[in-house]
């Protein structure tokens, strides 16, 4: 493989999240009882002191703007807000640790890290898991499980997902292809914002779509062997784009560089897109920066990511204008591109 593409430039994050129902109540479809749903967060609160610092959310109290910025941020799911009559969201100061109660299941603990690495990401997780199981039983069937609300989620309950910057496959039409072999092994592809979702900016989400049957070390490798095979897939068209037209690749990049630092307004799609661009630009050395940051920018121009960073809600016009603003100027200090 060319040094000129880095592993780090495809993976973007790795998540796992654990599904869990208590044995004593009834599940949250079922849960009527606001009572014994907020002896539920309780709980769940009380064990989370011994693991790390969390902010709680409890969903019935906070503005649907402030919701609205934590599901952008993939700290909160839609199910949560729907279900907020009884729900909860405990968040970790570094964004790291997200532990929804009473959404689909009773909890749902999931573990992000900004690197590709499922085994601490699982390590971690368990922990937290562990000593949550110590205090509260968990229903637990010996033949299937751990007992969820979607069958698709019993057995292990455990959903690891790679999240994969791929524009290359992407741009060449070739996910088309990987998918119906990632399905037969029981994978599935998502967008950024998991079932439903649309693979906004060229991110792809690779996780397992069946937990019944396999253990978690099962489910860690069939998930780890497919992203590795699609990185390096990635990679190798990259190079190629580049052997191909290193030119008209290059005058893309540049061009979205060039409107992304010198607009008036930019409308949430097409800044996505730029924004791969200009990450591509990083990817193959045409352009200079770090990666990250690029992806905290993306998050960061999202609607309600944008209101709060304003201090109170723009129309779309205005948030546009904004949005063009705020991006040009930290684009420019990364100081990606320089004149040679």
């Amino acid at each position: 493989m060319s040094a000129r593409i880095s592993y780090d430039s495809v993976v973007v994050t790795t998540r796992i999240r654990l599904a869990r129902n208590f044995a004593d109540y009834p599940f949250p479809n079922r849960l009527k009882n606001v009572v014994q749903a907020r002896e539920i967060v309780r709980l769940i609160a009380a064990e989370l002191k011994h693991t790390d610092t969390f902010d709680q959310y409890d969903m019935n109290n906070i503005p649907p703007e402030r919701a609205a910025f934590l599901k952008e941020r993939n700290l909160i799911s839609r199910d949560l807000i729907e279900n907020r009559r009884i729900s909860a969201a405990f968040i970790s100061r570094d964004e790291s640790i997200s532990v929804m109660v009473n959404e689909e299941d009773h909890v749902r603990e999931q573990y992000f890290l900004r690197e590709y690495n499922l085994e601490k990401v699982y390590e971690r997780i368990s922990g937290i898991d562990d000593i949550i199981s110590e205090s509260i039983p968990f229903a637990y069937d010996k033949e299937l499980g751990y007992l969820t609300a979607c069958p698709t989620n019993l057995g292990t309950g455990l959903r690891a997902s790679v999240m994969l910057f791929l524009p290359a496959l992407s741009r060449k039409d070739l996910m088309r292809e990987i998918m119906p072999s990632l399905y037969e092994l029981g994978l599935t592809v998502r967008g950024s914002y998991g079932e439903g979702s649309g693979a906004e900016g060229e991110l792809f989400q690779i996780s397992n779509e069946l937990t019944l049957g396999l253990s978690e070390e099962e489910i860690l490798r069939s998930v780890k062997d497919a992203v590795e095979k699609i990185v390096e897939f990635e990679l190798r068209e990259r190079e190629q784009m580049l052997l191909d037209d290193e030119r008209g690749l290059r005058d893309k990049v540049l061009r979205s560089y060039g409107i992304l630092t010198n607009c008036a307004t930019m409308e949430e799609g097409e800044f996505m897109q730029r924004m791969a661009d200009v990450k591509l630009g990083v990817a193959t050395k045409i352009l200079h920066g770090n990666m990250s940051d690029l992806d905290n920018l993306v998050v960061a121009m999202r609607p309600a990511n944008i209101n709060r960073l304003n201090g109170a809600p723009l129309g779309e016009g205005d948030r546009n204008a904004y949005r063009a603003e705020y991006a040009g100027k930290a684009l420019r200090s990364m100081k990606l591109f320089t004149w040679r």
